[in-house]
């Protein structure tokens, strides 16, 4: 039925859905300069009172040490892929059907880093379709260095610390273009859970986890794509 305007219920449905779909197209094309005004992992942050530490750095400003730390630690295809790593994730779907109570998971830098923009941290499958639509769209707009940037500026690193310049004031009292590669790995091995892995003082999984960083670091750090993205 129409209403006086002459615009009925599903007319309203698809002006709305219209306006959703042009007000996210843009707000993402202008992420592609400017940084994340706020992103609904933070504002859960505070609002269940583990505030917010964020410091929003260039990513000439951050240092190569952590770029390679990342990468090495969470994807280390990240140069190549476009956005997906297939083959991780078949093997991340085979081990979770033989393995139903220890989930592994198979995102990617890009991946994480459009549910961090654009979605949240739980869900199930409708929140994963997003995640892969809002991976492509970065993808094509962004680009490598810029997806890399965003995801080292908003990836939660320990409860309430978003980013990788506060991570580094937080832990060790200086900027992240400063962070030695040990430090630097150490930032990197709490990602999986930030909450539950503590960097300072280090729980026994980061002094592991980033020991097996740092030898990754050193083997990737001679490849031609990587050397790219780190200096581009």
């Amino acid at each position: 039925m129409a209403n006086k305007n002459g615009v009925g219920f599903w007319g309203w449905i698809k002006r709305i859905f219209f306006f959703l779909l042009i007000s996210h197209l843009v707000y993402m094309l202008l992420l592609k300069w400017i940084d994340p005004p706020v992103t609904i992992t933070q504002i859960a942050n505070m609002t269940e009172g583990e505030g917010l530490q964020r410091d929003y750095v260039s990513y000439d400003e951050m240092g190569e040490n952590i770029k390679l730390a990342v990468i090495s630690s969470e994807d280390q295809l990240f140069p190549e892929h476009n956005g997906f790593d297939i083959k991780s994730i078949k093997k991340a779907m085979e081990f979770n059907e033989k393995h139903p109570n220890r989930v592994r998971g198979a995102s990617t830098i890009s991946q994480q880093t459009a549910k961090n923009v654009f979605l949240w941290q739980h869900g199930g499958f409708f929140r994963k379709g997003l995640e892969v639509y809002f991976t492509f769209l970065i993808e094509t707009v962004w680009g490598k260095r810029r997806i890399l940037e965003t995801y080292l500026n908003v990836a939660e690193m320990g409860p309430g610390i978003f980013g990788v310049q506060a991570a580094s004031k937080a832990y060790f009292g200086k900027d992240a273009s400063k962070l030695t590669r040990k430090e630097a790995a150490m930032i990197a091995a709490c990602l999986p859970n930030p909450k539950k892995y503590s960097v300072k003082p280090a729980s026994r999984y980061v002094n592991r986890r980033s020991g097996k960083i740092m030898t990754q670091m050193n083997n990737l750090e001679a490849d031609p794509d990587i050397q790219q993205l780190l200096k581009d």
